[in-house]
């Protein structure tokens, strides 16, 4: 998806109809009646060859109080805010009314992209109002029917031009992971990317409502750029910011850092502007390359906490545990070895990831989180060689061979990486499908411990590899047709 379209107007003007059909699917209710629709809905759009994400919304109301359709207006005009390309909405039959201006001035302001758009346009009964359009100055209005689907044509040629920018920008800012190897350069060690004005290190830090995240994300920027304070839920949308973060070496390494809002359990999470802040905080994980899950050290490791560290890994990213509020901490010695005591027991999958401790509001520990995460960045870029881990694969073998599950045996013939940013490995062997998933974790823990790896996310895949059997899928020969007699004479 290449950017983000959010179609706003008044309510009953067929933004409900437009978006199903964008994603082809009767997602959104529609009716006669005005004010159907109140949350905001995604979808994933495609129009000819455009793939991006469709954003329904509550129709804009001149309501400003903490009404219904107060809270509806609020939460369109954080959708405007989120989305990258606005279509402005209008009834072509009903004409331009003083909302339509109200709202379009609104719109320019606060949109980088709209898009005029004159709905319910089919006929020459919509002529006047399309012509009244213009009188918004927001350019040329798309003469669109969202339920007979004419003017997409139009609708496209206006977001082509746009989509190709925002295409280059998703490519730009999108972090490398999973990245293949080169079979040719199978047996030579791989230069680790460093990090570069142009390509930064992508930095998420994430964690539970009032962990610290913005008060630690000033310290490391050296001014109050974020807002904080001891209200939980201040931050609402994923911000990133651009610095160059020198460590104990007095190295600068440009970073981007994105700032997220508090994930609190699924469960409590009822407003909806705070799943979407919590939305943006998923995405903010999948364009991050190292993710600091930042702890409170009075209540650490809390089910959220392990859910949001275990998000990270599975999307692939290195991570870095961070234990914030670490000056008030009384007896330091014992809560810290209770620390790595509970991480090494509830987050198995990250075993030996960095874990430091912080004070956000001290700036003490940041030096130790700036190696932390550079190391994790490090490993999580590991590169080794196929004939490194065919020797250790024999010896893993020698030491406990994997088990004949029904009386067959699996053979582990052939090991090699097949991907980095995470480490991925690829094993060649027979009966795959039998492999158990403790003989997966064993392998996978003497990568982690034999070629140095600890915490990042490793991956490994098990193949099958026909035997080389020159008979195999052949068919039978016939039987003869002579038969032998008892004299031994032979006769048709």
């Amino acid at each position: 998806m290449s950017f983000t379209l959010a179609i706003v107007g008044r309510p009953n003007v067929g933004k409900s109809t437009l978006f199903n059909r964008l994603v082809g699917k009767r997602l959104a209710l529609v009716d006669d009646q005005p004010g159907v629709t109140r949350d905001l809905r995604e979808g994933a759009a495609r129009l000819a060859d455009l793939r991006f994400t469709v954003i329904d919304t509550a129709g804009l109301e001149e309501v400003t109080d903490d009404s219904l359709q107060g809270r509806m207006r609020r939460l369109t005009e954080r959708a405007v805010d989120m989305a990258d390309i606005c279509l402005f909405m209008v009834d072509a039959r009903v004409g331009i009314t003083p909302s339509d201006l109200v709202f379009a001035d609104i719109l320019r302001k606060r949109a980088a992209h709209v898009i005029l758009a004159a709905n319910k346009a089919e006929g020459s009964a919509a002529d006047a109002g399309v012509l009244e359009a213009y009188s918004l100055g927001l350019g040329e209005p798309v003469r669109l029917s969202a339920e007979h689907g004419e003017g997409l044509n139009e609708l496209y040629t206006q977001l082509m031009p746009l989509a190709d920018a925002y295409a280059e920008r998703a490519a730009e800012d999108a972090p490398d992971t999973d990245v293949t190897l080169d079979e040719d350069d199978g047996d030579m060690e791989a230069e680790i990317p460093m990090p570069t004005a142009k390509k930064p290190l992508q930095v998420a830090v994430v964690g539970r409502p009032n962990a610290g995240k913005s008060t630690l994300i000033n310290q490391i920027l050296g001014e109050d750029r974020l807002l904080t304070g001891p209200e939980a839920g201040i931050t609402r949308d994923a911000i990133s910011l651009r610095t160059e973060w020198a460590g104990a070496d007095g190295v600068a390494v440009p970073m981007r850092i994105f700032d997220t809002a508090g994930m609190r359990k699924k469960a409590k999470v009822q407003e909806k502007l705070e799943k979407l802040s919590v939305g943006d905080g998923l995405r903010a994980v999948k364009f991050a390359e190292v993710v600091v899950v930042l702890l409170d050290a009075a209540i650490p490791f809390e089910q959220q906490d392990l859910r949001i560290a275990d998000l990270a890994e599975r999307e692939g990213r290195a991570v870095v545990v961070a234990v914030n509020k670490w000056d008030i901490e009384e007896n330091k010695q014992a809560k810290l070895k209770d620390l790595r005591e509970s991480f090494e027991r509830l987050l198995p999958q990250l075993r030996g990831a960095p874990l430091v401790t912080v004070s956000a509001r001290t700036g003490r520990g940041l030096d130790r989180l700036h190696a932390a995460i550079m190391r994790a960045y490090t490993v999580w870029n590991t590169r080794v060689t196929t004939a490194q881990l065919n020797r250790w694969l024999s010896g893993m073998l020698e030491a406990h061979p994997p088990p004949a599950p029904q009386g067959k045996r699996i053979k582990l013939r052939y090991m090699t990486q097949a991907k980095t940013r995470p480490p991925g490995f690829v094993v060649m062997c027979s009966h795959p499908d039998k492999v158990p998933d403790s003989y997966n974790r064993y392998l996978v823990n003497g990568l982690r411990l034999d070629f140095d790896m600890p915490g990042t996310p490793i991956r490994l895949w098990m193949r099958g590899q026909n035997d080389a059997n020159p008979y195999k899928g052949r068919k039978k020969a016939a039987p003869s047709k002579l038969r032998k007699h008892t004299d031994g004479r032979r006769r048709d």
